[in-house]
């Protein structure tokens, strides 16, 4: 898991600093219109709604766009679209695999983009399920070590989430990450409500089984191609299993 919590705080740090919120946004948004329009428009019966707009939310998403993504989705509004969610694997500089997930109305459009993205970066398509088994489905909820007046605490939190299903809490730096099986992603959320802890996300994510150590060069390649598939505006989500170790981060932050 090192591996990945190491390559999950780059991509929170880069997300800090992106100034790309427009896509953002419309990214969050697609996924709360999907959500609700596959369980409905009521957060409180639909888990992965509540943690979209959740998601939404800690974003700076404006409400109304939120209410408007969900009436769209449910139908209660007009001009909600028929997104399909697929999936493309790929490879990236050094062997590193990725595991790509899209919502898109228009296939040909995202496959399309999703190619041009990894050719001109370096990275190759790959066929389907050349990649897939080097990942496991996998709930993740990060928590943030500042809460409120206090801090939280490995062991403190791990009494609170381990009942509900938690595998593993890996310590992030200035956060923790609870990893547990898919089904147990919003069980681990409410325990940690009910305790009044707060948290970043709360989502079902794609975790490596076996990672690809990068030096500061290899980091730089691959971290380019996943730029370049996140701008593309049918893109929701990229896994790696890149490893990126600490003292090649620092490298890259003095770049």
């Amino acid at each position: 898991m090192a591996g990945h919590s190491k390559w999950a705080t780059t991509k929170h740090k880069k997300a800090a600093l992106d100034a790309k919120r427009g896509k953002l946004f419309a990214k969050l948004i697609k996924n709360i219109e999907v959500a609700a329009r596959l369980g409905g428009g009521d957060p409180a019966g639909n888990p992965t709604l509540y943690d979209a707009i959740q998601k939404a939310k800690k974003s700076s998403v404006p409400n109304d766009n939120i209410d408007r993504a969900v009436k769209r989705g449910s139908g209660a509004e007009a001009g909600g679209a028929a997104y399909e969610a697929l999936v493309y694997e790929g490879y990236a500089p050094g062997g590193v695999a990725l595991y790509i997930e899209c919502l898109t109305d228009n296939k040909n459009r995202a496959v399309m983009e999703v190619r041009t993205a990894l050719s001109r970066n370096g990275g190759t398509m790959a066929d389907s399920g050349s990649v897939a088994y080097l990942f496991e489905r996998k709930g993740q909820v990060v928590v943030p070590k500042e809460q409120g007046p206090g801090e939280a605490t490995e062991d403190a939190l791990l009494e609170i989430v381990l009942d509900a299903g938690a595998e593993d809490v890996q310590d992030l730096g200035e956060s923790f990450e609870v990893i547990s099986e898919a089904g147990d992603v919003v069980a681990v959320r409410s325990a940690l409500q009910e305790a009044g802890l707060d948290y970043d996300s709360a989502e079902v994510t794609f975790v490596p089984s076996m990672e690809v150590e990068l030096d500061a060069e290899g980091a730089r390649k691959v971290m380019r191609v996943v730029d370049a598939l996140e701008d593309c505006d049918d893109v929701q989500n990229v896994y790696s299993n890149a490893d990126i170790s600490d003292e090649v981060l620092a490298e890259l932050d003095e770049d």
